[in-house]
């Protein structure tokens, strides 16, 4: 196990791999449920998972006994060339580990592995709702840049996506 850095406490952050499959899912799954994470219903299959997330661009924060306490993950935005230096992001955190810091060091772990790659801004879209990811996201440097009212149903109601971004001061 390679630490890029530590976290809160005894957290050691990681490079995510299917070891941590079962419990990433089951964290993913849990944000889902909750209803305000995003407008999936259901965690995908560990192949979809992995196809889909940049692997050089992802992390699990663990705790001492090696249990995932959250993770972070990116994707390309596009595969045309004018976009190669950005990448959406998600992050989720186990409902038991929020409020320690975790997915402010996870955040980290995605900032400096972007920026070592040339990544100028990293994305994402959040309900409004998720004033807690709004709030760690504003601290990580991110901020809003819109808002896109009423851009799909979730669960039969009409739900709006705030738009945010960071943009790398170190790549010019």
């Amino acid at each position: 196990m390679v630490t890029l850095h530590t976290g809160p406490s005894s957290t050691a952050i990681v490079p995510l791999t299917a070891d941590h499959a079962d419990q990433v899912l089951a964290i993913y799954q849990a944000g889902i449920d909750e209803g305000n994470a995003t407008f999936e219903t259901t965690a995908p299959a560990w192949d979809s998972f992995d196809a889909a997330k940049l692997p050089e661009h992802r992390f699990a924060a663990l705790d001492a006994s090696g249990t995932v306490l959250g993770w972070v993950a990116a994707t390309k935005v596009s595969s045309r060339c004018a976009y190669a230096g950005v990448v959406e992001h998600s992050v989720y955190v186990h409902p038991d580990a929020r409020g320690h810091g975790i997915a402010s060091a996870l955040l980290r772990a995605l900032i400096e592995s972007s920026e070592a790659a040339g990544i100028w801004t990293i994305q994402s879209g959040i309900f409004p709702e998720n004033t807690a990811s709004l709030a760690v996201h504003q601290r990580a440097g991110f901020r809003v840049i819109g808002t896109r009212e009423r851009i799909g149903r979730h669960h039969g109601t009409w739900r709006d996506v705030l738009l945010i971004e960071r943009r790398s001061p170190a790549i010019s």
